[in-house]
């Protein structure tokens, strides 16, 4: 028998969207295929530094110093505690995103690494953020598997939207094919965190009270908020009228009413990050903002 309470939520998220999308905060923006492609590597930065940092210690200076272009290093950042299987998967996935910046300044020229902040007090402001109270103790993202985890699961599903938001308004065969080939691998460690987070998805997190699935789903309505632009993303466990052709509660991979990836814009991508819900307002990941033309173009115009 069906909930009413979940429909409600589903039609309230339909008015939303609808809403989003005749709304002109949420329109494509006008940029170069250079600039949209060097506009992700903020994303890369963030991505590789959290990987590595999370698994090994050591961020892109110890690996690929090169690739930073003088930015300055981020501000925290640890090795996190994690079980061994674990471990290795975060430390490849550390490489693949060195490999990503690799390849886009190889093919399209780089951009310097903005200030990243991975401190622990960072994230606790946005878990405290997603379930609307101080978490006591303060979450830590670096404190175990499941912590570190539920951290990531804030990072590459952002990217994964915007990769999937800019390939319709590229140009040359360059540019696709480079960001096709991109976000084939975000997808691929998209769908194996959540996989991860799924397998937990009942168990408690200690000492909150709140399980894995809640989390994700506080986690997903707060990027959701900051970007402005309606239901873009999706906890790992739904109602069964957001499942997979609503037949389902398990929402592995995140999708739209027909299994197709949402896309985001590059402003809605900055609003989260920045976890200030404004393109022109730096702060969460990014304190000064993120380098390149389109994400300075709006620091620009503050």
């Amino acid at each position: 028998m069906r909930n009413s309470s979940p429909f409600s939520f589903f039609l309230l998220l339909l008015l939303l969207s609808h809403k989003a999308s005749c709304d002109p905060r949420c329109e494509p923006i006008k940029a170069s295929d250079v600039d949209r492609v060097q506009f992700a590597m903020n994303l890369e930065f963030l991505e590789a530094e959290f990987f590595l940092r999370g698994s090994l210690g050591q961020g892109l200076d110890s690996i690929a110093p090169y690739l930073a272009q003088g930015g300055p290093p981020p501000v925290g950042g640890a090795k996190a505690d994690l079980d061994p299987i674990t471990r290795r998967i975060i430390e490849e996935f550390g490489y693949q995103e060195v490999g990503h910046l690799r390849a886009i300044y190889t093919r399209v020229g780089g951009i310097r690494r903005p200030l990243l902040n991975l401190s622990a007090q960072n994230f606790e402001t946005l878990f405290d953020r997603a379930v609307g109270r101080p978490l006591q103790p303060p979450f830590n993202p670096y404190g175990n598997t499941v912590n570190y985890l539920l951290a990531s699961y804030v990072i590459p599903y952002v990217g994964l939207v915007g990769y999937v938001g800019t390939i319709p308004f590229l140009e040359s065969y360059n540019s696709k094919s480079l960001v096709a080939s991109l976000l084939g691998v975000e997808s691929g460690q998209d769908a194996v965190l959540r996989t991860l987070l799924y397998e937990r998805a009942d168990e408690k997190v200690e000492p909150y009270n709140m399980t894995v699935a809640e989390f994700t789903s506080h986690l997903s309505r707060l990027k959701n908020e900051l970007a402005m632009c309606g239901l873009k993303d999706e906890g790992i466990m739904v109602p069964k009228e957001l499942g997979a052709e609503n037949r389902t509660t398990s929402n592995v991979l995140s999708a739209d009413v027909y299994s197709v990836s949402y896309s985001r814009t590059p402003p809605e991508i900055l609003r989260i990050i920045y976890n200030s819900g404004s393109e022109y307002k730096p702060g969460g990941f990014y304190p000064e903002g993120g380098n390149g033309r389109i994400a300075q173009s709006f620091l620009k115009k503050d």
